[in-house]
């Protein structure tokens, strides 16, 4: 027996049914959760709104200077609403995670950035110029007097802070940093929060004690101190001992492609779906200081695990040659790429190169009778079938049609299949002719994902049945 059989996981017969479940209902009950938390988010920054005016904070409205200064330090409150809400969904909370998912809510955590960016500009600056209205000063001279009020100094110092970690996350600016480099510049964001927050408590006033504005914001700021500490730190601490994750040994599946067969305690118990990810820190000297986030390639049983790795820079390359008996720390699982965020009856799969290795666990643990999932692998070259063959294991096991395409990127409507297929007339919709009946899971690379997603929503699928995995961060 080879090391790769070792690993799998027994398979069932094509006769076991899998009783059918109500997609629907699984997905009005997250759609519900969903908005849910949409109306939360936007009712926190209504409610700072209101508790500012409702504590009299209009009765300074009296002039062009007051309205000017009230303006701004409603922008000051909705801009921190925002970026308490911004740390709260980069915490991996399980209730956000199995809502919306890892991916949405890292989504929607960068799309606020910009705003709450400009809030908090917006400010500064119009406080700056109500101020100045107000004394007859230059806004600019109006700088040094606001300096002098308690706090201000390190509000400014959390300002800046905050500017140097939107600019890096800024696509064009993004990519220009190793993964690492970036996490160490974005951690900037907690300490932003640190300097900022006393001149909240302190300056004016306006949060004054035994007022509801206060006990609001003291709430606030716990419940996203907690989410933080507790799911970014404790819990992954607490997984990591509790498990006891160590390398057993590597295979090479293809050339600059490792699996990396792994050693726990209770892994079941990790409550991982197939298609989720966890991020993997590999505890050598070379390799300690950067984390992984990489799919499981197989369900792992109670004692073993396995994820699949192909080389794409000096970090993953490292780990493809990580001795046995290292250590692992963990975090996770994260993600809804996986059987319950499904919503339709039917399921669709197409994946390309090293996408294939959370597929291969996907449909492994998906719930299926034969006949309800069909799949699509791409890849460029016959080196590029990375576990294939446990694939069609899988699929033959369990009643799913299983279709590949072999060869260079076509240049024409169906940009992300093989060149040979397009010729032939191949298209998303005749593969999966009940493609509006189905759930359509994607991974691979983004270019060519974006391709795929692009004839989907071309042939009118709803977007809450596109579930897409890409390999970036």
């Amino acid at each position: 027996m080879t090391s790769a059989q070792a690993y799998r996981t027994p398979l069932p017969s094509r006769d076991v049914r899998t009783p059918r479940i109500d997609r629907r209902r699984q997905y009005a009950r997250r759609a519900r959760m969903s908005d849910l938390l949409v109306t939360l988010l936007w009712a926190s920054g209504a409610a700072a709104v209101a508790l500012y005016l409702a504590s009299g904070g209009m009765n300074a409205w009296n002039s062009p200077a007051g309205v000017i200064t009230g303006l701004g330090i409603i922008a000051g409150l909705i801009g921190s609403d925002f970026v308490l809400v911004m740390l709260v969904l980069a915490a991996r909370v399980p209730v956000i995670d199995r809502t919306i998912g890892h991916d949405r809510a890292v989504a929607t955590h960068r799309r606020l950035g910009k705003p709450a960016l400009y809030l908090l500009l917006g400010h500064g600056a119009l406080l700056l110029i109500g101020y100045g209205m107000s004394t007859g000063i230059n806004p600019i001279s109006e700088i040094g007097p606001m300096l002098a009020l308690p706090d201000m100094p390190l509000a400014f110092v959390g300002t800046g802070l905050f500017i140097v970690v939107v600019v890096t996350s800024l696509v064009a600016v993004r990519r220009k940093f190793s993964y690492e480099g970036w996490h160490l510049v974005h951690l900037l964001s907690y300490f932003a929060v640190i300097f900022a927050l006393p001149h909240q408590f302190s300056d004016s006033g306006m949060l004054a004690v035994s007022t509801w504005q206060r006990v609001y914001w003291i709430a606030l700021y716990v419940l996203a101190l907690v989410a933080i500490v507790f799911h970014r730190f404790l819990k992954p601490i607490i997984s990591t001992f509790r498990h006891r994750i160590t390398v057993v040994g590597t295979e090479t599946i293809s050339p600059g492609v490792v699996s990396i067969h792994l050693r726990g305690e209770n892994l079941r118990q990790l409550g991982s779906e197939g298609g989720q990810f966890l991020i993997w820190r590999f505890w050598t000297g070379k390799t300690w200081y950067h984390s992984h986030p990489i799919s499981l390639s197989a369900m792992p049983s109670d004692s073993r695990a396995r994820i699949t790795v192909r080389e794409l820079g000096a970090g993953s390359s490292r780990i493809s040659a990580i001795p046995a008996g290292t250590p692992v720390s963990i975090e996770g699982p994260y993600g809804i790429f996986s059987d319950v965020a499904r919503t339709a009856p039917r399921l669709a799969i197409v994946a390309a190169g090293i996408g294939v290795t959370p597929v291969r666990a996907l449909l492994e643990n998906a719930r299926i009778v034969p006949g309800e999932a069909t799949i699509l692998l791409r890849a460029g070259n016959t080196d590029e079938t990375y576990l294939w063959d446990e694939l069609g294991e899988i699929a033959a096991a369990k009643g799913a049609t299983l279709f590949k395409s072999i060869g260079h990127r076509s240049r024409g409507r169906c940009g992300w299949l093989a060149e040979k297929d397009a010729r032939r007339g191949v298209t998303l919709q005749s593969i999966f002719p009940k493609l509006m009946q189905s759930d359509l899971y994607l991974c691979g690379p983004s270019s060519w994902l974006a391709a795929v997603e692009a004839e989907a929503r071309a042939l009118g699928i709803p977007e809450h049945q596109i579930h897409a995995e890409r390999f970036d961060w």
